[in-house]
């Protein structure tokens, strides 16, 4: 196709692929970025929708007659879009135990703002692990120790987040139970007498406290150590 020039050349310049490739790429991004503005993000001024979908957990400890009930709601961003994700928004502990209410209260709340702030949420899970009971702790129901309340509210937390995909779930594969079921079987028969174990007893009388997932399931075997709840060996 022929083009008439009609008016004066000023200034002219080759055509270069690999700038004309460079723009392109400049424009798709800029018209991605641009899609991308409507996504919501997790932020302190998100405003709260009229409902809420919650689950509710309930907490019984040694420590009190009464069970703690922890109610966590999420709220789920951008619905219906190839950007959906579901984040916890709010937190509620209840219970008729009224000794712990005025830090409870205080926990709920400050949970619950981390939560609204947005990010990375889950190290709330270790931070709450780490508290400690000066009065000591407690072992839970399957023998997995507790060192205070705060760090089973965060057991809570941790189970939830895991729930709804912000935690990797790290439970065992079917062959690593079945794998920790062949040893608990194996050492039980080895046992010529044993008491009678207690109807919460989930792992064998006398077994020592597992380092690495506080359960007294560790037992030897084969003169080694090894954990019958989550596989953790002291020979590798």
């Amino acid at each position: 196709m022929t083009i008439k020039i009609e008016k004066k050349i000023a200034k002219y310049a080759v055509a270069n692929k690999e700038e004309e490739a460079a723009r392109a790429q400049e424009a798709a991004a800029a018209k991605k970025l641009k899609a991308t503005d409507n996504i919501v993000h997790m932020h302190e001024k998100l405003e709260r929708p009229d409902i809420l979908i919650g689950s509710t957990y309930k907490v019984k400890t040694p420590l009190s007659e009464h069970a703690l009930y922890v109610t966590i709601n999420d709220i789920i961003l951008n619905e219906g879009t190839e950007h959906e994700h579901r984040r916890p928004f709010e937190v509620f502990i209840n219970s008729k135990n009224m000794d712990h209410f005025q830090w409870i209260v205080a926990l709920t709340r400050i949970i619950s703002a981390v939560f609204r702030k947005g990010g990375d949420v889950t190290f709330l899970v270790e931070e709450m692990h780490s508290v400690f009971d000066p009065r000591g702790g407690y072992f839970k129901k399957g023998g997995k120790f507790c060192p205070s309340l705060v760090s089973e509210i965060g057991d809570v937390i941790e189970t939830h987040l895991k729930k709804i995909g912000m935690l990797k779930d790290d439970s065992l594969d079917e062959h690593q139970k079945k794998l920790i079921e062949q040893k608990r079987a194996e050492y039980e028969s080895k046992l010529s007498k044993q008491n009678e174990s207690t109807e919460e007893a989930k792992f064998p009388e006398g077994a020592q406290l597992c380092t690495k997932c506080n359960t007294k399931a560790m037992i030897v075997m084969d003169n080694c150590l090894t954990c019958l709840n989550c596989g953790e060996s002291k020979c590798g």
